[in-house]
């Protein structure tokens, strides 16, 4: 299952993602049998699949990485990067790797060029291929990847929501809405919880302006702890928050009603 993307990608696009997956996530990848990490929809050039490998294996040796494309032409012209320890395959969202349940999917700027209608499908197929303690990461970033958010599901649907934005790189945390998941973007509207989350993100930097000259990561620190001060559950603590990240549980921003993962 998938169809052909624009396949568009820059190295060091999926860094903030990938600093998530070997930090919040490593205890998954340490504690797998049978360590292996999918890159799917890895696009035009496998850049960011090098790059996965690399951090991957840094943190725990012998995982294999495999990245998958539903274009023939890409995976041929990747085959040049192959390496022990990293391959491709064409495939989609139904996961081509045999016998072996990978651990973690990273699927990055794939779903947000499909109909939202697809996405509970898509999500579906590839969780069942998932090992027992696995992950997908469904998300989207900018060109650069300075701003990005990302949803981590398992096979009972979605976990968490991150919002990951280089410090600086925004005048507030809303300007990131552009850059949500497929399921939520349509959502950022009055009414809706994601819409709510990032209102109230917006509210909290602006009273926060007077720490403005001790720099935008302090600034962020203490919205994230206003958000939680709110309400808002939000998960971990300064030593994530200061790498310009928040993350909180899918069921503080899920949709209110018509979207169910299990339709």
């Amino acid at each position: 299952m998938g169809s052909i993307t624009r396949g568009t990608t820059n190295p060091n696009r999926l860094r903030r993602a990938d600093r998530y997956l070997t930090g919040v996530l490593a205890p998954v990848l340490r504690r797998a049998r049978d360590p292996l990490v999918v890159d799917l929809g890895f696009g035009a050039a496998p850049l960011t699949t090098l790059e996965l490998a690399d951090r991957v294996q840094a943190v725990r040796g012998g995982v294999e990485v495999l990245g998958i494309e539903i274009d023939p032409e890409r995976v041929a012209a990747a085959q040049v990067h192959a390496r022990p320890g990293l391959s491709f395959r064409r495939g989609g969202f139904e996961l081509p790797t045999g016998t072996r349940s990978p651990v973690f999917v990273r699927a990055f700027n794939v779903l947000r060029q499909y109909p939202v209608e697809e996405v509970p499908a898509a999500w579906q197929l590839a969780c069942s291929r998932l090992a027992p303690d696995g992950v997908l990461m469904d998300g989207t970033c900018d060109e650069i990847g300075r701003l990005a958010t990302w949803l981590c599901c398992t096979a009972q649907g979605p976990q968490t929501f991150t919002v990951s934005m280089r410090p600086g790189a925004y005048e507030r945390p809303s300007d990131v809405a552009a850059r949500l998941p497929k399921v939520l973007i349509h959502r950022n509207v009055p009414g809706e919880a994601v819409h709510d989350f990032l209102a109230a993100a917006d509210a909290i930097w602006l009273s926060n302006a007077p720490l403005s000259p001790f720099g935008a990561r302090q600034r962020w620190i203490a919205t994230c702890r206003g958000l939680r001060a709110a309400g808002w559950p939000v998960l971990h603590g300064p030593h994530r928050w200061r790498l310009g990240e928040v993350t909180v549980p899918w069921s503080a921003v899920a949709p209110h009603e018509g979207w169910d993962t299990h339709d």
